[in-house]
C-alpha cells in the first residue's frame, strides 16, 4: 500500500528556518543556564544496534515513520519510536534493518528530492541526505518491492509501529477502525500468508527507558523552559483575566525560548475548574478569592517536561487554600525524600499517600486516614474522592513516557514527576452512594466539603535521579507559598491588553 501523498506537509528547511527564529528570541531574553545538546548520529547508531541485539534473530526489522497528514495545515510529529532510532524527521519514511548473523544492514526509505514539492514544504533531506545518518537512503516508493524481496526468502519481519490491537493476527486483522501502518502490514501479510510477523515495540520501549546523558540534557531544558513560562504567568494573573491569557502566555514563553510545542493541551483552571484533573477548555474569567491551578509544559528537543503550579489569583492564599496546598507540598516533599538509587517507585506513592490521607482527615474531608464509603458493594478509600490519580510518571520523548524503574527499583538518570494533588469539589458528596451505609459519612464530611470547595490544588516538579539523590530539575518555578505570593507581587507582566477586545469577546464567548 502507497503511504505516501502527493504533496508532503513538511521539510527540514521549513523546521529548521522556523527553529532558527525561535533560537534567536531565546537569545533575547536567555534562561540562567544553557540548554540541552543535539543528540549524536552515533547515538543512534548505537540505539540501532541494541535493538536489533536485544531481539537477537535474523529477519528483516521493520520501523514505520509517521504518515503525512490527511490536510496540508496539519502540523506533522514524528513517530517517537521511530525518531528514537533514526532522528529523521520527515514523513512518509521508514527504516528497515536486515540482520543476517549478527551483521546489520540499515536502510532508511525517505521521499526524494523534487523542487516543485519543496516548494510547498522546505528542502527534503533526499535519498543521497541519508549518508549524513549513517545509513544508506532509498526512494520511499520502492518500499514495497524491496520489502517483498527480502520476504520472499521466508526471513521473519520484526514491526515497530502504530499497529491497534491485534494487529499481528492472521489478515485480514481485527474488524476495528485500522490505522495507516495497520494496513500496511495487512498488505505485506496478504502477500506473505507464511511470513512470521513479531511485534518488536516492546524492544525498543525498553531501551527507552534508560536515558543517556544526551537525552538528560534536553529533557532538564525542557524542564527548564517549562518552569520559566510558569514564573513569566504568575506577574499577569489577576482577578478578570482568563484562563487563556495565562495559556497563551506561557505557550508564547516556550516558544520564545526554543520549545517545540506544548507537552499536552495546556491545563488552566480557576475557580471550580481548578478541581477538574484535564480541564482544557481554559476559557473562564478569573475571580478574586480562587486559586488557578496550572498544568502546563513543553517539549524541547524532542523531550518533554510536565509541570504543575496552583496559586491564589489575587496574589494572596486564603486561609482555607494554604491548608490544602500545605498538605499537597508536604505530600512532595515526603516522596522526593524517598528518592534513591534501588527504591521502588511504590515507596515515594506509599510516603506521599500517608501524608496525603492525614492531612485530609485534619480538615474534615474524610473521616479517618483509613474511612471508606461504600459503592456497589465494596469498600472505596474515602481519600479517593480528593486524590484520584497516581503520584507520577516517566518523562521523555512521550510526556508519559517509561523507565527503568517501571520493573524494578530507580536507577541513575531515571527521570519522573512528582504530582500529588488534592481536589475538593462542591458536588463531592454526591459522589458518595445516598445510601443507609454512607449516610453518617456524607453527613460528616458535608461542612468541610462546603469550607473547601472549589479548591485544586496540584503541585508537579520533574526530577532526575542521581547517585547521591535528585535533582528537582522544574525548580525555577515557585513552589513555597511565600515565594509565589512574592513573584506575584512584582506585578512584571507583559504589557496592557485592549480592553475593548476583551469587552467585545465577553459579548460573543459561548
Amino acid at each position: 500500500m502507497k503511504r505516501d501523498r502527493p504533496l508532503p506537509r513538511t521539510g527540514v528547511l521549513v523546521r529548521t528556518a522556523l527553529l532558527a527564529v525561535v533560537v534567536a528570541s531565546a537569545v533575547a531574553a536567555p534562561l540562567s543556564a544553557p540548554l540541552g545538546a543535539q543528540i549524536s548520529q552515533a547515538e543512534y547508531a548505537a540505539r540501532r544496534t541494541a535493538f536489533t541485539s536485544r531481539v537477537n534473530a535474523d529477519g528483516v526489522y521493520l520501523v514505520l515513520g509517521g504518515a503525512e497528514p490527511k490536510e496540508n495545515y496539519e502540523n506533522f510529529w514524528q513517530a517517537q519510536n521511530f525518531r528514537y532510532l533514526t532522528s529523521f524527521l520527515e514523513p512518509g519514511a521508514a527504516l528497515v534493518v536486515v540482520r543476517k548473523n549478527g551483521q546489520d544492514h540499515p536502510t532508511l526509505f525517505v521521499e526524494p528530492k523534487d523542487p516543485a514539492q519543496e516548494v510547498w514544504t522546505g528542502e527534503r533531506l533526499g535519498v543521497l541526505g541519508v549518508k549524513t545518518l549513517g545509513m544508506e537512503g532509498r526512494d520511499a516508493a520502492s518500499l514495497r518491492t524491496v520489502l517483498d524481496s527480502l520476504l520472499a526468502g521466508g526471513m521473519t519481519l520484526h514491526v515497530v509501529g502504530d499497529f491497534s490491537p491485534g494487529a499481528g493476527a492472521d489478515v485480514p486483522g481485527a474488524a476495528v477502525p485500522r490505522t495507516v501502518d495497520d494496513q500496511l502490514l495487512d498488505g505485506i501479510k496478504a502477500r506473505h500468508r507464511d511470513m512470521k510477523v513479531v511485534d518488536a515495540t516492546h524492544d525498543v520501549m525498553v531501551l527507552r527507558g534508560k536515558k543517556s546523558p544526551a537525552e538528560l540534557a534536553l529533557i532538564r531544558s525542557a524542564a527548564k523552559v517549562s518552569a520559566a513560562a510558569h514564573k513569566e504567568v504568575l506577574g499577569t494573573i489577576a482577578p478578570g483575566i482568563n484562563e487563556f491569557e495565562v495559556q497563551a502566555l506561557a505557550e508564547y514563553t516556550f516558544r520564545r525560548n526554543g520549545g517545540d510545542r506544548p507537552s499536552y493541551g495546556s491545563i488552566v483552571g480557576s475557580g471550580p475548574n481548578s478541581t477538574t484533573l484535564h480541564y482544557n477548555r481554559d476559557d473562564r474569567f478569573m475571580n478574586s478569592g480562587e486559586v488557578v491551578n496550572m498544568d502546563m509544559a513543553t517539549y524541547y528537543g524532542g523531550y518533554s517536561a510536565d509541570v504543575t503550579r496552583t496559586v491564589p489569583v489575587n496574589g494572596k492564599f486564603s486561609a482555607e487554600q494554604r491548608a490544602v496546598y500545605q498538605i499537597v507540598l508536604d505530600a512532595q516533599v515526603s516522596a522526593e525524600r524517598q528518592i534513591k538509587v534501588g527504591r521502588p517507585f511504590k515507596q515515594l506513592n506509599d510516603s506521599a499517600l500517608f501524608v496525603l490521607k492525614t492531612g485530609l482527615a485534619k480538615l474534615g474531608l474524610i473521616e479517618s486516614p483509613d474511612a471508606t464509603y461504600e459503592e456497589n458493594g465494596r469498600k472505596v478509600p474515602q481519600y479517593r474522592l480528593y486524590y484520584m490519580h497516581g503520584l507520577g510518571h516517566p518523562i521523555g520523548l512521550d510526556v508519559h513516557d517509561v523507565d527503568a524503574y517501571t520493573s524494578g527499583g530507580l536507577i541513575e538518570g531515571s527521570v519522573f514527576t512528582i504530582e500529588p494533588g488534592v481536589y475538593v469539589r462542591a458536588n463531592t458528596v454526591e459522589i458518595i452512594p445516598d445510601v443507609p451505609a454512607n449516610a453518617t459519612a456524607r453527613t460528616k464530611l458535608a461542612p468541610a466539603v462546603k469550607k473547601y470547595a472549589s479548591i485544586g490544588v496540584r503541585i508537579e516538579d520533574d526530577y532526575v535521579v542521581t547517585a547521591s539523590g535528585f535533582d528537582r530539575i522544574s525548580s525555577d518555578a515557585p513552589r513555597e507559598m511565600d515565594a509565589i505570593e512574592k513573584e506575584m507581587a512584582k506585578r512584571a507582566g507583559v504589557s496592557a491588553r485592549d480592553g475593548s477586545t476583551i469587552d467585545a469577546y465577553k459579548k460573543i464567548r459561548p
